[in-house]
């Protein structure tokens, strides 16, 4: 059977903010698995910063490679189930999780590494667990968060922890890992609404980064700061600098200030020679030991409650694009998703 299914490509690099004109929309024909394949129907997909990084014509050194003009998009997670399998180990209305997203349908080679290996062709188990939570909570975003708390050893409890960009994924996750790790949580975002959902919904310490940067800072942590948990870069973690105490951490796990415009890198980066910090670099895909131990702990956070998970979805695989201009522009909360059916 000839199967018919529509998937996104880029048309053009955007040289400023992502527009939905950098994209399009196109059907294919889909063919059936070769041996030692799957056919997937995805049924979600994931729209995150990083992508942001990949629609330029060279991407970062030593990140993933920019995504090819006119091509489809492999590198991006989806959720699916699979529809047909010749691979051992999987079957027909398994559920999965993969790197071939935004598109309908995919074909996956299971032994194919994608990602790092966080985006190869997993069957997952729901077990009360909404599929869409693996590509956020119990998936890549809840890897992100606690692999990075836990490379600046901030899960042992007992300290202050900054969390900039706190209403985003990979934060939100990250400001509640941290403070029911027994820390407290100072949290920054980027619009009044964001700062009451923190403070209401995740009952943490929240200012918005717009009013003032050091001023909050240093009204809510005058003894200073022990640990930043940085995906914003820029002032941001020039703020880090002036406001962590003698041995503080930083875990950076990305510099979304930077992904639209000219880097701008902290003016104050001598502090760390004289204040002894550590500025940790990493990320996720290179901390996949700690997927299980993470995956047991979110899980269980999320049964009783005490860890709660926001989604802004999108409907449609041809709002992909506008999820993505949406969520670069600050204008979406949590996990942001696209909903394929």
């Amino acid at each position: 059977m000839t199967r018919v299914g529509r998937e996104v490509r880029v048309r053009g690099y955007p040289a400023g903010p992502v527009t939905t004109g950098d994209f399009e929309v196109v059907e294919v024909e889909v063919p059936g698995p070769a041996p030692g394949e799957v056919l997937v129907r995805n049924t979600w997909t994931s729209v995150d910063p990083g992508l942001r990084l990949r629609l330029r014509p060279d991407a970062p050194a030593g990140y993933f490679v920019a995504f090819p003009l006119g091509e489809p998009m492999d590198g991006v997670m989806a959720v699916g189930e699979v529809v047909e399998s010749c691979a051992e180990g999987f079957a027909v209305g398994d559920t999965v999780t993969h790197a071939k997203g935004w598109r309908e349908y995919a074909v996956v080679d299971p032994a194919e590494v994608q990602l790092g290996g966080i985006g190869t062709l997993t069957r997952v188990e729901l077990e009360g667990a909404e599929a869409s939570w693996f590509l956020g909570p119990l998936g890549g975003m809840g890897l992100t968060a606690y692999a990075g708390l836990h490379v600046v050893d901030a899960l042992r409890g007992g300290e202050t922890v900054w969390v900039s960009a706190a209403a985003g994924a990979v934060g939100s996750l990250a400001v509640q890992i941290a403070r029911l790790s027994g820390n407290r949580v100072i949290a920054s975002a980027g619009s009044d609404d964001k700062v009451a959902w923190l403070q209401e919904s995740l009952g943490v310490e929240a200012f918005n980064y717009r009013d003032g940067l050091d001023d909050r800072l240093g009204a809510l942590a005058p003894h200073g700061v022990d640990v930043c948990f940085d995906s914003v870069g820029g002032d941001h973690l020039e703020a880090a600098l002036d406001h962590l105490g003698r041995n503080g951490r930083v875990a950076m796990c990305g510099s979304i200030s930077d992904y639209e415009s000219e880097p701008k890198g902290p003016r104050n980066l001598f502090l760390a020679v004289s204040k002894d910090l550590t500025l940790r670099g990493f990320r996720g895909s290179s901390n996949l030991h700690l997927m299980p131990e993470m995956r047991q702990l979110i899980a269980g956070w999320l049964a009783t409650g005490e860890l709660v998970h926001r989604e802004t979805v999108f409907t449609g695989l041809e709002s992909a694009p506008h999820a993505l201009a949406e969520m670069i522009a600050g204008r979406t909360i949590g996990k942001t998703l696209v909903s394929i059916g």
